[in-house]
């Protein structure tokens, strides 16, 4: 390799949360080229949040750049504290957080089990891997081994994927940044200066328990105020029954405008095994972003079918359904209310209604304190969760689950 192409893949990206980003190895800079981790940068990080929060217009792109930089820094850190990571594996764990949402499809999670059934964006992230594996010559060997959590170094995992890992700690403080919703800035360095490791488990030490409550109450706070912002419910439900209209319409042999990939997924239903069983399918899949569906979703809203139409130009518009949230269940006369009074002022049909007003529920947990949980190491070699050790008693409290349901129906129950 000569001198120059040496050179030209040292990059520095300038990223507006953390400044000068250095792209660490010329495998991750050849990696960010490939063209499936390009298409990061057309996938926005929040969904419809931009319809609340006008700045929210970050991607993919840059929280998976983003995370890799929190990690070259865990990396430092759990070095100069005497526990090796050797070159490779430091190389494996950076690829792996930085890949580890490359199987996410159009609108993240909105559209998650929209256009592929029964199959996460983990699961697609993992066979995207391990198809660009194929391609290096085993070059991602180690960083799929950690993202699999079937690397000897259990811990190595855990930054790639727990209750405090880099990708937590990357996309609270963006989104934090993004949506302009101060709640959820948290002291990400200094969480990251805290990090240690004894018997291969991943801790916090002790003089940083005030760095994570603030952590876990921000999440909670940036769930319920942006992730979870009732208007944003509505937009996303709204966007999930235009997909299933779309597929039911395909499903009759309706004609329908798309592209080539969306029309793949939208005229057919695929399911794990067809990704396992053909390769180019992933390739398929890695052609769809947030263009393929609003593009769509613009020439359908003048399509013939009322629903469809509707349901188009309202999210074209921001003319989003109302809705109510409460921490009860809406009874069945609740939601037929809704229904009816939409039928006296439209010319729906009982089944089309139910794409109109619909009740569901939503959960936010902030904590799992079953699970592997945030240990803190105190100075005399012992460990303790978070929330036994934590001073504010609502820690333990946002251990426990929390549901929320809504009703969605039209403005002024017409259409």
């Amino acid at each position: 390799m000569n001198d120059s192409l040496h050179t030209s893949k040292r990059k520095l990206l300038n990223d507006p949360v953390y400044g000068f980003i250095t792209i660490p190895d010329e495998l991750i800079f050849d990696l960010i080229q490939h063209p499936w981790f390009q298409r990061l940068r057309r996938i926005t990080q929040l969904g419809l949040t931009n319809l609340v929060y006008g700045g929210a217009q970050h991607t993919r792109f840059q929280h998976a750049i983003g995370a890799m930089h929190l990690m070259t820094k865990a990396i430092e850190v759990i070095r100069s504290k005497g526990h090796p990571i050797s070159g490779e594996e430091a190389l494996g764990v950076q690829i792996a957080i930085l890949l580890h949402d490359i199987g996410h499809g159009p609108y993240s999670h909105t559209l998650e089990n929209s256009l592929v059934t029964e199959i996460s964006h983990e699961q697609i992230s993992l066979l995207i891997m391990e198809q660009i594996n194929q391609e290096l010559g085993g070059k991602l060997d180690i960083a799929i081994s950690i993202f699999k959590n079937e690397y000897p170094k259990k811990y190595l995992n855990q930054l790639v994927s727990s209750q405090l890992d880099m990708d937590r700690l990357d996309y609270l403080r963006r989104d934090s940044f993004f949506t302009g919703v101060s709640e959820g800035v948290i002291g990400v360095e200094r969480i990251i200066k805290m990090l240690n490791v004894v018997d291969d488990e991943l801790l916090i030490e002790a003089k940083g328990i005030y760095s994570i409550e603030k952590f876990i109450v921000a999440r909670r706070l940036m769930y319920w105020q942006v992730y979870l912002h009732k208007t944003v419910i509505a937009a996303e439900q709204m966007l999930v029954n235009i997909l299933r209209r779309a597929r039911e319409l395909a499903e009759a042999g309706e004609e329908l405008f798309g592209s080539a990939p969306l029309r793949h997924f939208l005229y057919h239903s695929w399911k794990i095994d067809d990704f396992r069983k053909n390769p180019e399918m992933i390739a398929t899949f890695a052609q769809l972003d947030d263009y393929d569906i609003f593009g769509a979703i613009k020439v359908w809203a003048h399509h013939e079918d009322r629903v469809l139409s509707q349901l188009c130009q309202s999210l074209v518009d921001r003319k989003l359904l109302k809705i109510k949230m409460q921490n009860s269940p809406f009874s069945e006369s609740e939601i037929q209310e809704a229904k009816d009074k939409t039928l006296q002022s439209s010319n729906l049909s009982p089944d089309e209604v139910s794409y109109f007003v619909f009740s569901d529920s939503i959960y936010n947990r902030a904590y799992q304190s079953e699970m592997t949980g945030i240990n803190l190491l105190f100075k005399d070699g012992t460990k303790q969760d978070i929330a036994q050790a934590a001073d504010l008693l609502n820690i333990s409290a946002l251990s426990k689950p929390v549901t929320k349901f809504f009703l969605c129906y039209p403005s002024g129950h017409s259409i």
